[in-house]
């Protein structure tokens, strides 16, 4: 197969689709990943990059803006579908352009999900607190902005046997552990669990230098070291006024990622460290404990590293996540004083049933198949009967 890969292109959304594009190329087919603007950011080797022009493409694929530029989206994954004669699409959740181009195109397409589902159970998960509600208002305005898409893309509205099926491509792969659905929820058709699907590059010898740096910094300071990887505070508060209040004269220092979170703002005398980097393992091995707001990415790395969670959320996805790990139990909620995060991290590396309950489910995540089992899913995939006419009738 030719498979283009069209995920958004922050790190959390493309490095998935890069692990699974390794899988399918070393299982001998031909994978190319878009390059919106021309970026094409770290690529591993075997995987060549399919640029677009269009003068919005580049921040089409941002995820600070997968509602505002879905049109454009369209028209960048269709071109380059066509130029390099796509059989199948692998795009992320949130992605629509890629889901209206693959539609137009009468390709496969499967979407790369997060760790936990974002839209209503096919059946159970009644018990959840306030989550059914949310869920269901979660997926109406997702399917609002996919609409807006449509109609900027110059398409016609489409109607389906179930409201989820626009955005669920032909097979929407999430990345998480069974834990973090509620028990006894039922996943919509079309829906499974891969695992992981991960990757990041790998440190450049400059990299390994600031990597000493660190080092030395760590035993000069000579507190345990913490990872904060915080995501968008839509529109909410920033976290760095509890960052700079939790790590100023405690018995912590912390390693801060930057990338998501805007400008770094850290306080004088704190023991923080700001980073900008393509990669966040070599950092979260160096740390006893993860501070996040609940973002799919450093969530699975900390689990993955067997790292205790401490987690912070805001919006989007992150309140979502944050329940399901606390309901697993693989993460403490942040103190919202920032006196007591000292204490909760304590209590965090400390808490036999929390280090065992993520040892366990991060067994089981370095076990799952990850991007052999998407790979052969996506190898499966047969276009299936067309559910939509021109005029937005139901026929399939």
């Amino acid at each position: 197969m030719n498979v283009l890969l069209c995920p958004l292109s922050d790190p959390g959304f493309r490095y998935p689709a890069l692990a699974v594009g390794l899988e399918l190329r070393r299982r001998g087919h031909t994978v190319r990943v878009l390059a919106p603007g021309g970026a094409a950011g770290p690529l591993p080797p075997g995987l060549d990059p399919a640029a677009t022009a269009g003068p919005e493409d580049a921040t089409a694929f941002r995820v600070g803006n997968w509602f505002r530029y879905g049109a454009a989206q369209y028209r960048a994954v269709r071109e380059a579908a066509r130029r390099t004669r796509a059989d199948a699409l692998v795009t992320s959740v949130l992605c629509h352009g890629a889901l209206l181009a693959a539609e137009t195109l009468d390709l496969p397409v499967a979407v790369l999900g997060l760790a936990a589902h974002l839209w209503p159970y096919a059946a159970g998960g009644r018990g959840e607190p306030e989550r059914p509600a949310l869920r269901a208002w979660r997926l109406h305005e997702t399917l609002g902005h996919y609409a807006r898409a449509r109609e900027d893309a110059g398409l016609p509205p489409r109607r389906d046997r179930t409201p989820e099926r626009p955005l669920t491509g032909d097979a929407l792969l999430l990345r998480g552990h069974p834990a973090f659905e509620y028990p006894g929820a039922e996943l919509p058709e079309r829906i499974h669990r891969v695992g992981p699907c991960w990757w990041e590059p790998a440190p450049d010898p400059a990299d390994l230098a600031t990597l000493a740096d660190l080092d030395t910094r760590i035993a000069r300071c000579g507190k345990p070291l913490v990872y904060v990887h915080h995501g968008r505070s839509f529109g909410g508060s920033s976290l760095w006024p509890w960052l700079n209040a939790a790590f100023t004269g405690g018995p912590y220092q912390a390693v801060v990622e930057t990338g998501r979170s805007g400008p770094a703002r850290p306080a004088p005398g704190a023991d923080l460290l700001p980073v900008r980097h393509p990669w966040m393992t070599p950092l979260i091995t160096r740390a006893t404990a993860v501070v996040a707001s609940g973002t799919t990415a450093p969530v699975l790395a900390a689990l993955l590293t067997g790292r205790p969670l401490l987690l912070h959320p805001a919006g989007g996805e992150q309140p979502l996540l944050t329940e399901a790990c606390l309901r697993a139990g693989v993460a403490q909620r942040a103190p919202a004083d920032p006196a007591a995060a000292p204490t909760a991290l304590d209590a965090a590396r400390t808490d036999p049933a929390l280090r065992a309950r993520t040892t366990a489910v991060g067994d089981w995540l370095r076990r799952s198949p990850g991007p052999p089992a998407a790979a052969t899913l996506i190898e499966s995939l047969s276009h299936p009967t067309p559910a939509v006419s021109p005029a937005g009738t139901l026929t399939g």
